[in-house]
């Protein structure tokens, strides 16, 4: 505990805030054995109460989810397994900070480069387990295999051994030093299941035991009894139901066949806010909505054909239309002003018809027609997204045809296939997790297929800087490379909002992801 020692010193003596002091304890994973008088007194706060059952109506289900957390891909899985049944060995407070889950503690080498976790004790699996080691060491494992198509690999890449010191602690060795590693580990696919078990079985270490799950349809789960977590896990039961039209979602939520909806119908979220016993839930966080252009297919492996699609939207009239002003604007990049590393001094790409045509003309490709291919599951108001930019492209005399597919399967059969298409991020609370996960080289869900190889120097390089300001300058720079090369339109940075009874009650919420960090059914209760 030195390094604790050392910044509680530095506090006592004035040398940092008493804010730094919590910032940089909790980074550390160190907060469970910071003295409380060093610690301010926590606000008067509802009490929560126990019992009910949770109804969730739901976007984002489909027939091939999986209970593989290695297989997540939209918010119906990601609530169900990451909010319900399952535990990372680190979570995101609603400060954006990483605090100690499943892991009590952990401490680095001055060098970053290793990582020494402390796990908890007596937390047990759904079958009874007392989790330990071996339980962590094979869950991470799972992504790193050779063969391994987790949407985590990348992430995890640069971890080059796991070893278990004994039962209760485990070191990660990486390749290169990784300031933001704690982060890393709070990743909703990095769930803990039980050493040599199945990972589509469903048993995790979460606030609920799953009892009944029909793929993009239905799950139904129930208070663990011996969750490890005294103050969370707060409903007896917690049923999922699959609702992909936004329309249908709210008119169960106001008919009261559910309490919780995700992704609003902005064009009637200010209906919502004065109907009776409902509340909205807001979140500005990372959420961003994009236009994917598969940098290796034809036209769009011709920079000149992606910067003339980037001129030819209007975003400001776009964040008007379809986000209702419940969002900002974005620069065809990826990190939001929220992230630390926000380059704000990167000039903000305009609508302009003219420079579009102009790199249309020099793309040779003057008289094509793009196909850009978009439908509800992508993020609610995509195909209205997709039409308003055909009209404004049209402008600057190119042809975007509009092409709707099927809700159902999107995520599998169109996204990562189809040559442009519309797309949903939920972002990453740092910039290495979101740049890693979607725009590195090869990278599992790298949906552009774009390599660019300053970009991959710098993004090397500045997972292992300790300098922050020159990390800052390297973060700078690779937001200004996506701009303008990668194969990616950002139009628009989007608020989360989602509605509930009015009997929900809710802490501070964490915007690192929607509803509460997608830990929304662990962390919130019923007031009556």
């Amino acid at each position: 505990m030195s390094v604790l020692k050392t910044l509680e010193e530095l506090f006592l003596k004035g040398a940092i805030s008493r804010r730094e002091f919590i910032s940089r304890a909790a980074a550390l994973g160190l907060m469970a054995a910071v003295s409380p008088s060093l610690l301010p007194r926590p606000a008067a706060a509802e009490t929560p109460k126990k019992g009910g059952r949770l109804r969730m109506g739901l976007s984002g289900g489909s027939t091939t989810d999986s209970l593989d957390p290695a297989a997540i891909t939209d918010i119906m899985m990601q609530l169900l397994i990451y909010g319900q049944l399952a535990n990372s060995l680190v979570e995101i407070d609603h400060e954006n900070k990483p605090v100690p889950e499943l892991a009590e503690s952990w401490e680095a080498s001055p060098d970053a480069k290793a990582w020494t976790f402390k796990l908890r004790k007596g937390v047990e699996f759904h079958n009874g387990k007392t989790m330990d080691a071996d339980d962590v060491v094979y869950s991470i494992n799972h992504h790193r295999g050779e063969k391994s198509k987790s949407a985590a690999k990348a992430i995890v890449k640069a971890i080059t051994d796991i070893r278990k010191d004994d039962k209760h602690t485990v070191t990660f060795i990486l390749e290169d030093g990784n300031a933001d590693f704690p982060y890393i580990m709070s990743d909703y696919h990095l769930c803990i299941v039980p050493a040599g078990g199945d990972f589509t079985a469903g048993i995790f270490t979460g606030a609920y035991v799953l009892k009944n799950f029909e793929p993009g349809v239905r799950a139904f789960a129930v208070r663990h009894p011996n969750f490890f977590k005294s103050d969370r896990g707060h409903f007896d039961e917690v049923e999922t139901l699959a609702i992909s039209d936004v329309n249908a979602r709210t008119n169960a939520l106001k008919t009261g066949r559910i309490d919780v909806m995700n992704r609003c119908e902005r064009k009637t979220v200010r209906l919502l806010e004065r109907t009776p016993n409902l509340q909205i839930l807001r979140q500005d966080g990372f959420k961003h909505y994009t236009f994917a252009m598969q940098c290796d297919m034809k036209p769009y492996d011709n920079n000149d054909v992606r910067m003339a699609l980037k001129y030819a939207v209007d975003r400001e009239q776009m964040v008007k239309t379809i986000l209702r002003g419940y969002g900002t604007v974005g620069n065809d990049h990826p990190i939001s002003s929220a992230n630390r590393f926000h380059a704000g001094d990167l000039p903000q790409r305009r609508y302009d018809p003219d420079k579009a045509r102009f790199h249309l003309k020099k793309s040779g490709l003057k008289d094509a027609k793009f196909r850009l291919h978009t439908a509800e599951a992508a993020f609610v108001g995509a195909v209205d997204a997709g039409v308003l930019y055909r009209e404004q492209a049209a402008k600057a005399g190119i042809d975007i045809e509009v092409v709707r597919e099927p809700n159902d399967g999107y995520w599998s059969n169109v996204w990562m296939k189809k040559e442009w298409c519309a797309v949903f991020w939920g972002g990453r609370v740092t910039e290495d997790m979101m740049l890693s996960t979607a725009y590195a080289a090869g990278a599992p869900w790298n949906d552009t297929s774009w390599d660019n190889k300053r970009f991959n120097a710098l993004l090397a390089s500045a997972r292992a800087e300790l300098d922050e300001p020159a990390r800052r300058r390297m973060y700078a720079e690779m937001q200004q490379i996506i701009r303008d090369d990668g194969g990616v339109v950002v139009p628009m940075f989007a608020a989360d909002l989602a509605a509930a009874t009015d009997r929900l009650g809710h802490g501070k919420m964490a915007v690192n992801w929607e509803l509460d960090g997608f830990r929304g059914p662990e962390r919130w209760w019923f007031k009556s």
